[in-house]
């Protein structure tokens, strides 16, 4: 795809009809002679060394002044990058099944006050496990049985094992599959009975999110999806998977 994308820049492979016979206007635009496609070569550049940095997790504001252009540009290129990216977890979504991990954190500045599911003013987001396999996780406006079971239901297997630790919230899920809990009071793991890994993935998502000093709660979950979807490809090139994603549309 990277490669198709550099033709294109280059004037060597039309986007509209794969025609290799382009040449350049007045304006610096390149356009077709099969198809009389015409198109801005620099405006694709930018938009793919963008996106380059975005897939290294380079802030907009370096962006932005290594590469020379203005920030608003860059932001909003980034937050396109993110709507894609929400878009594509929800079309590849697949229920969780075998084993799985549930547990719900908290995200916010610290306040005093109480912590954890006693924090208000935080946004509450709920995630499950899937072990050797992928994370799902959403915003959610509360932590009752009724809210997380939903989620469970609609995200999870019927008949999976599912390991929680013993919030009140997760007992229905003797109902759904088997269950086991651990109660992090007195022991961290048992066995195959722990939360560690969703737990890593709460360090992970929390140390990322630190970097941005406090994120707008309307684009909250959009930074949530980015850190899922790049923790679900980790084995995966980003960057060959976000071009695909960005440009496929056009340039198939």
């Amino acid at each position: 795809m990277v490669e198709t994308i550099q033709k294109i820049i280059e004037g060597r492979h039309c986007p509209e009809c794969q025609g290799q016979h382009l040449f350049r206007i007045q304006d610096g635009r390149w356009k077709c002679s099969s198809c009389f496609c015409r198109y801005s070569p620099k405006r694709i550049f930018d938009d793919l060394n963008i996106l380059h940095d975005f897939s290294l997790e380079i802030p907009a504001t370096k962006t932005a002044k290594d590469l020379k252009l203005s920030y608003n540009k860059v932001r909003n290129k980034f937050m396109e990058y993110r709507d894609e990216i929400l878009e594509y977890t929800n079309q590849e979504f697949r229920k969780l099944s075998g084993e799985i991990e549930c547990d719900e954190t908290y995200f916010g500045g610290r306040k005093k006050g109480p912590r954890g599911r006693g924090s208000l003013g935080k946004i509450k987001v709920f995630g499950m496990l899937e072990r050797q396999g992928k994370i799902f996780t959403t915003v959610v406006d509360n932590v009752t049985a009724e809210t997380l079971m939903n989620e469970i239901k609609l995200h999870a297997e019927k008949g999976s094992v599912f390991y929680t630790d013993q919030f009140k919230s997760y007992k229905s899920l003797m109902f759904y599959g088997k269950h086991f809990t651990i109660d992090h009071g007195t022991e961290f793991a048992q066995g195959r009975n722990h939360i560690n890994g969703l737990e890593g993935f709460w360090s992970f998502a929390k140390e990322r999110l630190q970097k941005y000093h406090g994120i707008n709660k309307q684009y909250f979950p959009l930074y949530l999806k980015e850190l899922e979807f790049r923790y679900n490809h980790r084995k995966e090139n980003i960057y060959e998977l976000l071009t695909k994603i960005h440009f496929g549309p056009v340039f198939n």
